[in-house]
């Protein structure tokens, strides 16, 4: 795993500033590894020092396994060696998600992320049994995924506590945007907090989080490192100043439709993606949403040349 940032006090074992990357495809909607590899490189030009494959942004859902592999192989070969490529293997079938992550780690992957079981709704006791079994089946270092909005069901504090025990269980990606709860976890655990939500990125490191999983950070990697910077260093103005210039950005990609269709319609705009495909039930973005989606960058600074 590449050598994350250093010298401040809190360890990041993923990085600093990562993007859960969408999954390009072609016109026809076929997986496009040539595109993917190079926005992989594009992102890691541009700020980033961890990746998140085939997370809910890279289309999981309706990718299969064969694919999320040839993804994950084309993305470790392409930057495995400058940043953390982090696997999206988590499912609501526990036996599924342990073949998932085993997987992932025959294919070079730095660390598993395993989202909460979605739709069946478990118990606590579920989801602690759920992240073990998935976590003891690997030697790779697991960040857990809360996002109740998405799966029903939020990993309650207690239950990050008792899973905090097992050595490879080391990490959150918060959407759930409870910061008195995850300062709890962070006061009684070692857990590494990552935001999850870029409307919150700031109020998260400021409770102590070590860094960000973003999806604004497709087209802000740069400026996301500055404010990541910024609050190791104590400098809340300009931490301030980047949160508020990117404001723009946050609302054109997160609050208008959904984020995976907007980020590949933003990458689209920089340049960086000739295709905005997504797969159904997700649609493409508007001439009308990208009308506005270019205001909003443009406003955000973000359509200038990038170098």
């Amino acid at each position: 795993m590449p050598t994350t940032v250093s010298g401040d006090l809190s360890p990041a074992p993923f990085g600093r500033v990562l993007t859960a990357m969408v999954t390009p495809f072609d016109a026809d909607g076929d997986l496009d590894l040539d595109a993917a590899q190079a926005l992989a490189a594009h992102l890691v030009d541009h700020g980033h020092d961890g990746l998140v494959v085939s997370g809910t942004t890279g289309e999981s859902p309706t990718t299969d396994d064969g694919e999320q592999l040839e993804l994950l192989a084309a993305v470790v070969e392409a930057v495995g060696d400058r940043a953390t490529v982090v696997a999206g293997v988590g499912t609501f079938d526990t036996a599924h998600s342990i073949g998932r992550a085993r997987a992932a780690a025959g294919l070079g992957a730095d660390a598993l992320l395993v989202v909460t079981p979605y739709y069946s709704k478990p118990p606590q006791a579920g989801l602690a049994a759920h992240f073990t079994a998935i976590a003891d089946a690997t030697d790779l270092p697991v960040m857990l995924y809360d996002i109740p909005g998405r799966t029903g069901v939020p990993i309650q504090t207690e239950t990050l506590v008792r899973v905090a025990a097992h050595p490879r269980i080391v990490a959150v990606k918060d959407a759930k945007g409870d910061l008195y709860e995850g300062s709890w976890v962070m006061a009684r655990t070692d857990l590494a907090y990552y935001s999850g939500d870029d409307s919150l990125n700031l109020a998260w490191l400021a409770h102590g989080a070590v860094g960000v999983v973003s999806v604004v950070g497709h087209v802000a990697g740069r400026q996301y490192a500055t404010m990541v910077e910024a609050v190791l260093e104590g400098d809340l103005a300009t931490a301030q100043r980047v949160h508020r210039e990117l404001l723009p950005a946050v609302r054109g990609i997160m609050n208008r439709t959904q984020g995976a269709i907007m980020a590949k319609a933003a990458l689209q705009l920089q340049g960086v993606l000739t295709s905005r495909a997504v797969r159904l039930p997700l649609v493409e973005a508007t001439p009308e949403e990208v009308a506005l989606l270019r205001a909003d960058l443009a406003e955000a600074a973000l359509l200038e040349t990038l170098t």
